[in-house]
């Protein structure tokens, strides 16, 4: 069991190399950590001589919540510089992955959480933003980043897909004047899984991503639902021209009701 002060702060904390310089527990309703590398004084990576602190500039992090309370984490990088007069480098920020990932508003720890949350348990952004105090483009911009990297990581994740689906979806209302942006989702039928989600309701960005799967996966296709659209079953009969066209009955339905002559 740890009894000193300094070292249980540290355990509690849980972050790797660093030397915690304080705790504040209301500064704006959140729980401020303020920390600094532990990292032994690097040499400069063009001439190899050791680099001098030239300042410490604080950076706030979004971290997780701490005891129920929104955190926020205060790094305070070192900037180091180069004491060689003739060395073109100058001066650089000290980086740690697993603090913080370079230009992200949010901790490493907390980056990957909420990625888990929004991925893996279909939270919402905004119901993450409020839980860890903070603004909805820092959740979003997050889970792009460290997501974008998991996706990237593993480009079979979509498997075979028997029967392939396009759909539309108002994505957003854009502007002063709420223009509607639409989205394109590909969808695997027969399993119920989004497979990717494209910009444009045309029919080229769906047809660059079936292009981008290759001609083996495509030729696996055996059915393609569709909205009765022109623009899909033009993707549908050029790149999957093998595949059973089907409309979905909803829209056939639509379609037919349109059809009807009160009498």
């Amino acid at each position: 069991m740890e009894t000193d002060p300094t070292r249980m702060c540290e355990l509690l904390v849980g972050l790797p190399d660093v030397h915690i310089l304080g705790v504040d527990d209301d500064v704006n309703g959140f729980v401020c950590i303020y920390i600094e590398s532990r990292a032994q004084r690097p040499g400069c990576a063009h001439c190899g001589v050791f680099a001098q602190v030239k300042d410490r500039s604080p950076v706030e992090l979004v971290d997780l919540p701490c005891f129920g309370r929104p955190a926020r984490l205060i790094w305070h990088k070192c900037r180091w510089r180069c004491p060689e007069p003739s060395c073109p480098v100058g001066s650089w920020t000290e980086e740690d992955p697993r603090i913080g990932a370079p230009r992200m508003a949010m901790s490493d720890r907390a980056g990957r959480w909420v990625t888990e949350q929004i991925g893996r348990y279909a939270r919402s952004v905004n119901e993450i933003a409020l839980e860890l105090g903070c603004d909805w483009h820092t959740v979003n911009d997050t889970v792009i980043a460290y997501g974008t990297a998991l996706v990237d990581d593993d480009p079979k994740r979509f498997g075979v897909v028997r029967a392939l689906g396009l759909d539309e979806v108002l994505f957003v209302r854009v502007g002063p004047f709420r223009r509607q942006e639409y989205s394109t989702q590909m969808v695997d039928v027969g399993a119920g899984q989004l497979l990717d989600v494209v910009p444009g309701r045309s029919g080229v960005e769906p047809t660059a991503w079936l292009e981008r799967q290759g001609k083996e996966w495509r030729d696996k296709v055996r059915y393609a639902t569709l909205d009765m659209s022109s623009s899909y079953r033009l993707v549908f009969t050029t790149m999957v021209p093998d595949a059973v066209q089907v409309a979905d009955p909803f829209h056939v339905v639509k379609l037919a009701n349109t059809k009807l002559v009160l009498l």
